[in-house]
């Protein structure tokens, strides 16, 4: 016992002197020293950016976006310091749902180029280190995909391909069929659509023009890893899984039978998704395997043909304790990127400093051991932060995702502050829109935040040269496009290009974070690293004039910290010296201080601490 005793203590101080034994939110964690840290996988601490490609370049004047439009800009996206792109969906389709109703997994749609042209955008991409993510909708397909056909046709093989049932005999009239459950589609009314043909009702969780993929059949299953498979024989890095809390429904019954969903009470609208509590169709435990099986197709890949690794991205609004289970277990590896939606889900204009801590911790608390977090503020499906948020808080919110650790996940346009466009009614094309009506379309629509990029003030604003685009070009283009924010010396791209500059230095890398709400509308975020600078993210997001005693960081600010980023609002100059411990921030101003390390001290001070009570 007396010798074990001694190797335990031996072994301890070994770990002491090499390590720096560092308090953290969850407990006690070690930060290596530079010379000994591990070197993280390129996903690791990567900047991602998504491009909704029918929105971001036209090549060839048609108003569309295309894969040879993306092509002619990933020099812009390797200036931006982009790692990786991640594209909305480039599959063959009918358009129905603007590439989310996929007749064909194994080509490209026309409008968007040819595999030639893929690949051209796979090699040049490759050349400049970015890596390609392409957009996985496995929940379902179009019903125009050679599979549906051949299921409504009982095909030996494809008679179970999609989720078919034949429902009830309408007591009122016996020649009319009613559906067999009261499931209500996302985009609104019965999720079951009835099939003439085949004489049965078919499952669709979106357009009755998407029919849903039955995971129950392993056919289904082996099916989609063979399209994971071709992808990843062209040279993608990954993929962003779209969608995956709807891939099962509940078992039927014995009898074949579904369950009805009860009523959830937050609508009178029975045609509204919100009208019922989604037990039976969402989240089901099923979901996670199928993303643990994905998973062992990635590594499967990398082990047959070795390289950087490929990375896997889940969509999920669900519950962060759900959301967590898709990082894996202790026996399977899970999703890479849960998509961590809590700042689009819980962050609005009259969200406090400590909202916004309370939504950075909640996540910290949920990513395991090993894994590493990520921070969504806009995608496709989102109204963009400058409409959401208001403008004022562009910046701020840009320097909160991008110095948090991690990986930063961002939406064509957020970096030059683009926002939503409205659009009439004749303009709208966004079926979550259009099965809707005049009088409510707007809440519905997911157009005004699709709208072309801004590239210049030219016509169309420099992404198309047609005379009509597929949606209009938002009214504000010549004030707000890349070219005009390139050329100021104040823009919103520039502070965007200097904070991904700085997730390069190591304590982005590799250093350990802290952070507090120093007022109720201050949020304050600390990186450090032993051996290098410290840097303190300082954002106001609320309207009014705000003092911030940076004593409470632990450090003495006259001492140490000068302004080394600052957002467009702010008046203040870079490598200006603080020169007070009480900083006076105007409204909506955010900036990132400089200055030296002192480990220790920081660890003396409570950080991420806040009561209810605050909030």
């Amino acid at each position: 016992m007396e010798t074990s005793l001694k190797m335990l203590f031996l072994t301890l101080a070994i770990t002491l002197l090499s390590k720096q034994c560092i308090c953290v939110n969850s407990g006690f964690t070690f930060v290596l020293l530079e010379n000994d840290e591990p070197a993280k996988e390129w996903w690791q601490t990567a900047s991602l950016y998504q491009i909704y490609p029918r929105s971001f370049k036209d090549s060839n004047g048609d108003g569309i976006g295309d894969l040879n439009g993306i092509t002619e800009q990933l020099e812009y996206l390797k200036e931006i310091g982009v790692s990786a792109t991640w594209l909305s969906p480039i599959f063959r389709s009918p358009m129905k749902d603007f590439g989310y109703d996929i007749s064909d997994f194994y080509d490209i749609q026309p409008e968007y180029g040819t595999l030639g042209d893929f690949d051209k955008l796979i090699a040049e991409a490759q050349s400049l280190n970015i890596k390609i993510i392409l957009d996985f909708v496995p929940n379902h397909s179009s019903d125009q995909n050679a599979w549906f056909i051949k299921s409504v046709n009982k095909v030996p093989g494809f008679e179970d391909f999609y989720t078919w049932h034949p429902g009830y005999a309408d007591a009122n009239d016996p020649s009319k069929r009613l559906p067999p459950t009261n499931w209500i589609s996302v985009f609104r009314k019965s999720a079951w659509q009835w099939n003439e043909q085949r004489g049965e009702f078919y499952l669709h969780q979106f357009l009755a023009a998407q029919p849903d993929l039955n995971y129950r059949n392993p056919k289904v299953v082996d099916e989609m890893k063979n399209v994971l498979r071709f992808w990843l024989d062209r040279g993608v890095s990954g993929f962003r899984i779209d969608a995956v809390p709807f891939l099962f429904e509940i078992k039927a019954d014995e009898e074949g039978q579904f369950p009805n969903e009860p009523h959830s009470g937050d609508t009178n609208d029975p045609d509204d998704y919100g009208y019922l509590k989604h037990i039976f169709t969402y989240d089901q435990l099923e979901t996670i395997d199928m993303v643990y099986q994905w998973r062992e197709v990635l590594e499967e890949h990398r082990r047959q043909n070795g390289g950087e690794a490929r990375i896997m991205l889940t969509e999920s609004y669900s519950p962060l304790n759900i959301v967590a289970q898709y990082y894996g277990n202790s026996t399977h590896n899970g999703s890479h990127v849960p998509f961590n939606f809590q700042i689009i889900s819980r962050i609005w204009n009259e969200s406090n400093a400590y909202d916004y801590i309370a939504c950075i911790d909640d996540f910290m608390k949920i990513v395991p051991k090993n894994q590493v977090a990520n921070w969504v503020v806009g995608n496709h499906d989102q109204h963009r932060v400058g409409s959401r948020l208001g403008t004022d808080r562009i910046d701020a919110i840009n320097m909160i995702i991008l110095t948090l650790p991690g990986i930063s996940i961002s939406y064509n346009g957020e970096e030059i502050g683009m926002t939503d466009q409205w659009l009439s009614w004749n303009d709208t094309v966004d079926p979550a829109a259009c099965n809707s009506n005049p009088s409510i379309y707007t809440q519905f629509s997911r157009d005004p935040e699709r709208t072309p990029f801004q590239w210049n003030d030219k016509r169309n604003g420099g992404f198309s040269t047609a005379p009509k685009t597929w949606l209009p070009v938002a009214d504000n283009y010549k004030e707000v496009n890349a070219q005009k924010e390139e050329n100021d010396e104040n823009s919103h791209l520039k502070v965007y290009k200097k904070l991904k500059q700085l997730r390069k230095e190591a304590v982005f890398q590799n250093g350990d974070t802290k952070y507090m709400a120093l007022t109720q509308q201050v949020v304050a975020i600390a990186r450090y690293f032993e051996g290098e600078p410290l840097y303190i993210t300082v954002a106001n997001i609320g309207p009014f004039k705000e003092t911030a005693d940076l004593t409470e960081i632990g450090i003495n600010p006259t001492e140490t910290l000068t302004y080394h980023i600052v957002g467009v609002s702010s008046k203040h100059t870079i490598n200006e010296q603080i020169t007070s411990n009480q900083i006076v921030l105007q409204p909506f101003e955010s900036f990132i201080l400089r200055g030296k390390t002192d480990v220790n001290q920081l660890e003396s001070f409570e950080y991420f601490q806040y009561s209810v009570a605050d909030f």
